[in-house]
């Protein structure tokens, strides 16, 4: 459920966007894949405002990124 169903103002709105923009930022989730839809390379945000391609979504649950910073700190560790 998107945060501003549950609250309508403009500092949902602006939540909401900031955190579509920090995941892309990061490459997290769907954002660690480049988007087939609408030619965006990894790391950046869908032409679309807020959402994530259907395509991008699928592209990325076939093949997730499994490594953070944890373990990517464990293995220099070792």
């Amino acid at each position: 459920m998107p945060l501003t169903a549950v609250i309508a103002s403009p500092a949902a709105d602006a939540a909401h966007d900031a955190a579509h923009a920090t995941a892309a930022r990061f490459r997290h989730g769907a954002y660690s894949v480049p988007c087939t839809t609408c030619h965006v390379p990894a790391g950046e945000l869908c032409l679309t405002r807020r959402t994530v391609h259907a395509s991008r979504r699928s592209l990325y649950h076939q093949n997730p990124k499994r490594d953070g910073l944890v373990p990517l700190r464990l293995g220099h560790a070792r």
